[in-house]
């Protein structure tokens, strides 16, 4: 799914008593997204983003006390984002618009995906973080599926969601991530079609029993 880490938090509706404390977490977590982004987890410390916050580093150590807590809390902060799937009327056009989204947040440069990724095997906090939030990006997909089971697009049998959705993005992360190959254009769509066509055919369907 797309990439929603890259995205400066929304402090809008905290322009309240207490506000200053989310402007102060938001121009940290920027700072972190910038600081990550631009020298990688062995660069990033926190002298680095209380300066490029303009924050006191005692205000930085208080609230997140080590690097740890800071890629924790911008995972964490990408989970509070109003992402939504696509929906174009279609599970295929579905997942091409969600392949496209995460082949463009892959091949920017620098990546701040791929950066997080990196980062997150120096820290089993960050890596416990990353994997919360990708498990509810993918509960979120999962009404892509329910609503080509509803068009009549796939079996009326009980279908794996997260199977399929899996299915469907994991040929983008081979390519780019595993395999650090150029980018295809014609890869969003091919993969989305290729898993459509496997659902299709009863390739993620499982007995109700297995999937309730």
């Amino acid at each position: 799914m797309t990439d929603p880490l890259d995205t400066p938090l929304d402090t809008t509706s905290d322009r309240r008593p207490g506000g200053r404390t989310a402007r102060i977490r938001a121009q940290v977590l920027d700072a972190v997204r910038a600081e990550l982004t631009e020298s990688g987890h062995e660069g990033l410390t926190m002298e680095a983003v209380a300066t490029r916050a303009g924050v006191h580093r005692a205000t930085v150590y208080r609230r997140w006390r080590d690097v740890g807590g800071l890629i924790v809390d911008v995972i964490d902060a990408a989970g509070e984002m109003g992402w939504r799937p696509p929906d174009t009327g279609s599970l295929r056009g579905d997942l091409t618009a969600l392949n496209q989204e995460i082949q463009e947040s892959l091949v920017v440069q620098p990546s701040f995906a791929l950066a997080l990724m990196a980062a997150s095997f120096h820290s089993e906090q960050a890596a416990r973080a990353q994997t919360r939030l990708w498990t509810d990006r993918y509960a979120q997909c999962e009404i892509l599926v329910e609503r080509a089971v509803a068009r009549g697009e796939l079996p009326a049998r009980h279908t794996d969601a997260r199977g399929l959705l899996i299915a469907a993005t994991a040929p983008l992360y081979h390519q780019l991530v595993l395999l650090r190959a150029d980018p295809d254009p014609r890869l969003p769509e091919r993969a989305a079609k290729a898993a459509v066509l496997a659902a299709a055919g009863g390739a993620f369907s499982v007995p109700r029993e297995e999937g309730e």
